[in-house]
């Protein structure tokens, strides 16, 4: 399977060889190095679009969470003891399946990212876009956290409910986990939808900052006419 890192390499600033060869080609030269305001916002826009379209196919397949280290979700700390405990009782295929249907829920709800992040590069400004362009090395992901991270827990945590629900995890998790509090010193989070939705939206955006910095740092990165001009610029020192 390929790495998850690669999918958000596409989606902040990667799209095909072929469309963005295109979008640069009709895009105004600049002989100085100094890209027009125009030409920076025509690039970051129809490259994040494309980019998050291929990302979100890439984040919703079969093992897109539960393959990835990084970003595979796993028991809540607070449940670790639970967990040591039923292993301890042969129990471990178990809690190996509720692992699963964690990353399964989160899976499912990556479906419903691209028109979220679509809409957050449609309202970017030309001032959202020079301080992208312009900023440190987390410019872009601050950028789709705060634009975006209401609506995609908004979106996420039907679906991840409705995905839990079809193995009645939401159920059992809450039973099992209101009477083990009540003698517990460490609490367990009850509502496991809103614990593997944060999840799931916490491992996008570390996925998005980790390219993020690849393609700010690395010029090797840049595999494209567009972003050798965007990047290469003197607006990007």
């Amino acid at each position: 399977m390929k790495k998850i890192a690669f999918l958000f390499f596409t989606t902040i600033f990667l799209c095909s060889c072929t469309e963005l060869q295109q979008v640069a080609g009709s895009l105004p030269s600049s002989s100085n190095n100094n890209l027009s305001q125009s030409q920076i916002i025509a690039g970051l826009k129809q490259a994040l679009i494309i980019g998050t379209q291929n990302s979100a196919n890439q984040l919703s397949a079969v093992d897109g969470f539960f393959a990835d280290a990084a970003i595979k979700i796993l028991m809540p700390p607070e449940a670790q003891n639970v967990e040591k405990t039923l292993r301890q009782f042969g129990l471990g295929s178990l809690v190996d399946k509720a692992i699963l249907s964690l990353n399964r829920a989160a899976e499912d709800a990556a479906k419903s990212a691209t028109p979220i992040f679509t809409s957050a590069i449609k309202q970017m400004t030309i001032t959202d876009a020079l301080g992208i362009l312009q900023g440190g090395d987390f410019a872009a992901t601050n950028y789709f956290k705060d634009k975006t991270t209401a609506q995609l827990t908004k979106a996420f945590s039907p679906v991840i409910a409705n995905s839990l629900n079809k193995v009645d995890a939401t159920k059992y998790w809450s039973d099992l986990f209101t009477a083990y509090n009540k003698f517990a010193t460490k609490k367990v989070p009850t509502d496991i939808t809103a614990y593997v939705t944060q999840k799931a939206i916490d491992g996008i955006f570390y996925e998005v900052g980790l390219e993020e910095q690849k393609i700010r740092k690395d010029p090797a990165a840049r595999v494209t006419e567009l972003l050798k001009q965007v990047f290469g610029s003197s607006q990007a020192k």
